[in-house]
């Protein structure tokens, strides 16, 4: 096997790096020469008080990680792959309360009370109402004032907020809140923001509270809503209200956060590549939004830890060690998408690992998400069909989220 031709210290979750680019070319070189390879990380820079990880590259490699949750444990370190190295251990492992921080069996027994509210008659039920709020969203963008306007905070943040508050019945005025509280929770690599780890966790404890007084309202007042199935259902399971206060705060990043970046890297991606724009307002094929979302990538890495001494692409991993499972590098892999650098949303089959690889934390709100980018891109390509780009994105520093910040766009 060929070494990788990487500069020495190059970590793929330097949030330096992901605020300027997503490591593409160094995937493709990971993988065709280095699937797994191990990647220090000195003194306790991420958080976890060890030496590196594993980075996974390869889609077949992600996928075995992550249909194995017997093997490679979510809830040891959590999912998240880099903290600020100043975060105290105690703050780590209040995050397994969290299900995307859950292993078997407590994550079974909570996922399948909180599947309740992705259910596909769920779903349905949301359509009619998104479809018109993706509408009046794309008129109140395109009847703004000035030359241009920010696409993320005036369209691309808008729906998944609204969709957020319409599934579990948040005040459509509280939508502020969550996405300030969620931006807080993400953001504290970005200096942009001024925020500290500190103010992320004040912020979580906050929506916490908001989800728990919702919880407990449903429980003395119950009402013909999804909160009152998932709090108050004793005969069935139900949560407890710590419980809905984690599952809520999950959804503020997992069904705002990433959303909001597939509909941004979306847009932007259309805007660089105008005959798929083209194509997709002449066409409106179904099959767009799962290649947006294989593009994107908004998550470009999760994590998990080995349980036990195992095996994986050819190396020896230790049980307490770290595995990186990026999902951009197993979206590109060209062993199983044709022209795996190419934008085109006509693909299919798309097997991307965008929602995750497969087990346990396969995304609950998939069919949630994918309605969102359809809705909202045919009420653009309806509305504001000649939408183009002012400017580069501007990228949030971070970690693990493949963010953007602003994209300055104008009707033409």
């Amino acid at each position: 096997m060929q070494c990788p031709a990487l500069p020495d210290g190059f970590d793929f979750t330097d949030p330096d790096l992901l605020q300027s680019r997503v490591p593409l070319p160094e995937f493709a070189e990971l993988r065709r020469a280095e699937p797994v390879r191990w990647i220090p990380q000195s003194g306790n820079i991420a958080g976890f008080q060890d030496e590196g990880y594993w980075a996974v590259t390869r889609h077949a490699d992600v996928k075995y990680v992550s249909t194995h949750p017997e093997i490679f444990s979510s809830s040891l370190n959590t999912a998240i792959i880099r903290f600020n190295e100043h975060i105290q251990r105690d703050a780590i492992d209040a995050q397994r309360l969290i299900l995307l921080n859950m292993d078997p069996p407590e994550h079974t027994r909570v996922r399948g009370i909180v599947q309740r509210v992705f259910t596909p008659r769920a779903i349905r039920a949301l359509e009619e109402r998104l479809r018109n709020r993706a509408l009046a969203i794309v008129e109140t963008a395109r009847t703004l004032p000035g030359d241009s306007f920010d696409f993320v905070t005036q369209v691309a943040c808008e729906l998944p907020l609204q969709a957020i508050a319409e599934l579990i019945g948040i005040p459509q005025d509280d939508r502020t809140k969550i996405f300030d509280w969620s931006n807080k929770m993400i953001s504290y690599d970005d200096p942009e923001y001024a925020i500290t780890e500190e103010v992320g966790q004040e912020s979580a404890m906050e929506l916490i509270a908001y989800a728990m007084n919702m919880a407990a309202d449903r429980k003395q007042c119950p009402a013909q809503d999804i909160v009152t199935r998932l709090v108050s259902a004793e005969d069935e399971g139900s949560l407890n209200s710590d419980e809905f206060g984690f599952f809520v705060l999950m959804l503020a990043v997992a069904g705002n956060e990433t959303t909001r970046n597939a509909i941004t890297h979306g847009m932007h991606a259309f805007l660089t590549h105008p005959d798929q724009w083209e194509l997709y307002k002449a066409e409106r094929p179904s099959t767009a939004a799962e290649e947006i979302v294989r593009w994107a990538a908004p998550v470009n890495a999760f994590q998990r830890t080995a349980t036990q001494d195992t095996e994986l692409g050819g190396k020896r991993i230790k049980k307490g060690d770290r595995v990186g499972i990026f999902y951009a590098a197993a979206n590109h892999d060209p062993e199983v998408f044709e022209n795996p650098d190419v934008f085109d949303i006509t693909r299919d089959p798309n097997p991307h690992l965008g929602f995750g690889g497969g087990g346990p934390h396969y995304c609950l709100g998939k069919s949630l998400a994918v309605l969102e980018i359809d809705l909202i891109f045919n009420a653009i390509a309806d509305a504001m069909p000649n939408l183009r780009a002012t400017g580069d994105p501007r990228r949030l520093r971070s970690a693990w989220i493949n963010g953007v910040k602003e994209l300055q766009v104008t009707l033409g």
